[in-house]
């Protein structure tokens, strides 16, 4: 079997340094290498129609020995199945197929992984199939092999695999399930990806409120900083190696950016005047934020290096909450210069400015799709829910409906929608998302409660 090296990535590579109000950082992780069997990809989508309804086995993994890993109690046979279980966790939580896991299926031996059983699974309605072995080597990495079958055809649709640290098998699992993802529904993938939150705690009318970060599913939980001072509006950088958000200290407003990979953070603008919701350009050259000036709040735009403002808009009353379009050129952001909260959106010079919504009730926090062919927002009619609508201000549909939904960020391939949810007289918060059917609607896992929720691309 001839591999090749397709990239090698470096993820957290940690040099602690103390920082104002900044805990530990990250864990060290390591490398992640991508190797591809010599053939590359194969095949044909049976239906592509169809796709919706596909029914897909995902058996244990298998591996050729037994073998001791810091990854797993049980060595790799035990990891076998826990790959596996990621794997349909991550296809099942989207609503597009019907993955069967490893509990419910015969395990396949190390030499079927690459010759399947396909009767095996004909008899048991499966369309696809994901077979997949794990490999543990002399030097403690992991190597994660992933196939897709299409079982009528009996023909392979695809295959990959990585080299990862133990710590990192996880994110094996998210790959996988990330080309299977991508094979069957021909879209760009997000389940090997992250999330930045709001992790809350202590009562309702004095809340701690600290950077924490995870995976996509949840899982990997890590607290950024140590809530001595309150953190708000995180949002990743486009090249991951970032997170930036507003700290108050002393009740004065600060703008920082945290490197993850060292520990250590800048800060971009402080002042005395009310400060929100920083937000990175697509190209990471510029940052967006708003202040409250004399009673009149504008957005400002500022290098990612720090230096002078610009303000962009000068309008009586409240504009906020800027969001980029992907290709940078334009901004969407919300204004009561008409009386009450809406949409509006302006060149990214902050010229032509002109107001989105026009379907009654207010609107607030839009965050522009990575398609850019939807804006998402909160819609305030008595409740508030969570909507989206096109760029030129029609098409608005709801995709929750709950009593306090609120904050919409986008998956990084503009299917999914994420937002918290405000329980009504408790003030709990928790993530939840929703795919632009607004079905499949499912809460994150958390350790305690979460809000302004932001969803990072997908890791390179």
């Amino acid at each position: 079997m001839k591999y090749a090296l397709a990239t090698i990535i470096s993820l957290f590579l940690a040099a602690p340094v103390a920082a104002q109000d900044v805990g530990t950082p990250p864990p060290v992780g390591g490398e992640v290498e991508t190797i591809e069997e010599e053939g590359g990809l194969s095949g044909s989508v049976t239906d592509e129609s169809a796709w919706e309804d596909l029914s897909i086995a995902i058996p244990g993994f298998a591996t050729d020995r037994n073998q001791p890993t810091p990854a797993s109690s049980g060595g790799t046979s035990a990891l076998g199945k826990e790959l596996a279980r990621v794997i349909t966790a991550d296809l099942k939580n989207n609503g597009l197929f019907r993955p069967t896991g490893p509990d419910a299926l015969p395990q396949p031996g190390f030499p079927q992984i690459t010759a399947p059983a396909f009767s095996t699974w004909s008899g048991r309605s499966a369309e696809m199939l994901v077979h997949g072995y794990v490999k543990a080597g002399s030097d403690g990495r992991l190597t994660v092999g992933c196939y897709l079958y299409d079982v009528a055809l009996q023909d392979e649709l695809a295959r990959a695999g990585w080299v990862v640290p133990p710590a990192d098998w996880r994110r094996a699992a998210h790959k996988c399930a990330d080309l299977v993802y991508s094979r069957l529904t021909g879209e760009s993938p997000f389940f090997d990806s992250r999330i930045a939150y709001i992790a809350e705690t202590g009562p309702k009318d004095n809340r701690t409120k600290r950077l924490a970060i995870m995976d996509s599913d949840g899982a990997n939980h890590r607290f950024i900083t140590t809530g001595r001072s309150k953190a708000l509006t995180p949002r990743y950088s486009p090249n991951y190696k970032q997170l930036l958000y507003l700290s108050y200290t002393d009740e004065n407003p600060r703008i920082y950016v945290y490197d993850i990979g060292t520990g250590r953070q800048r800060l971009i603008t402080q002042s005395s005047n009310p400060t929100f919701a920083p937000r990175w350009s697509p190209d990471g050259k510029w940052i967006l934020y708003s202040m409250a000036v004399g009673g009149n709040t504008d957005i400002y735009r500022v290098s990612a290096q720090g230096g002078p403002s610009v303000r962009l808009t000068d309008t009586p009353g409240i504009d906020i909450g800027g969001s980029y379009s992907p290709d940078g050129r334009r901004i969407v952001f919300e204004s009561d210069r008409s009386g009450s909260q809406q949409i509006y959106v302006m060149n990214a010079d902050g010229s032509r400015q002109k107001r989105l919504s026009f379907f009654g009730g207010r609107a607030a926090t839009p965050e522009w799709s990575p398609r850019g062919d939807q804006i998402a927002f909160t819609h305030i009619t008595g409740d508030f829910r969570v909507a989206v609508m096109n760029p030129q201000g029609g098409g608005r549909r709801y995709l929750t409906n709950s009593w306090q939904d609120e904050a919409p960020t986008w998956s990084p391939n503009g299917r999914i929608v994420q937002f918290f949810r405000t329980e009504r007289n408790s003030g709990r918060t928790s993530l939840w998302q929703v795919d632009l059917t607004g079905d499949n609607e499912r809460r994150l896992p958390t350790p305690v409660d979460a809000s302004d929720p932001a969803w990072g691309p997908v890791l390179p």
